[in-house]
């Protein structure tokens, strides 16, 4: 028994575990940093590479459809070619890891009218909805519950020059 309290008695004057705990009671909050940072660069990838998608594929229509389409057109029939480009420039070669689908991409032709060289003058936009998946989205379950993937849409406009 007395061995037992002087072995408690060394135990309680002795601090060389701190840190240890210190660091467990730490380590899940720089996770939740870390995850925030690399899904947050992430996301902004993703985005900036689904907009310049949306935006090329509005110049490819911009120029390449017909100069007169305006009256009575459609774009419907770049729909394919549009959602190729934007599928390419979203699914492109990337250091950092994918996680977004593509739902939809719709071109629409809207006339305008006003002070062009031809009048009403078309321009075609391009719309695409994109599905962005959390790789972390179970560590940030751990401080509550955990992140699903988000629904954002990316819009370009460009006027149609014509062949």
């Amino acid at each position: 028994m007395k061995r037992l309290r002087k072995h408690i008695a060394r135990l309680k004057g002795c601090d060389a575990g701190g840190p240890v705990v210190e660091f467990a009671i730490v380590l899940p909050l720089i996770l939740l940093f870390i995850a925030i940072i690399i899904e947050g660069g992430r996301i902004t990838w993703i985005y900036q590479s689904a907009a310049a998608g949306v935006r090329d594929a509005s110049r490819m229509v911009a120029r390449i459809a017909p100069i007169d389409l305006c009256p009575a057109g459609s774009v419907a029939g770049y729909d394919a070619m549009v959602t190729d480009i934007v599928e390419n420039r979203l699914n492109g070669p990337s250091v950092i890891p994918g996680g977004a689908t593509l739902l939809d991409v719709i071109p629409v032709l809207h006339t305008r009218t006003g002070a062009y060289r031809i009048d009403p003058t078309c321009v075609v936009e391009v719309r695409a909805q994109v599905q962005i998946d959390y790789i972390f989205g179970g560590v940030f379950g751990w401080f509550g519950n955990p992140l699903g993937p988000v629904v954002t849409e990316v819009a370009d406009q460009s006027r149609i020059f014509g062949v």
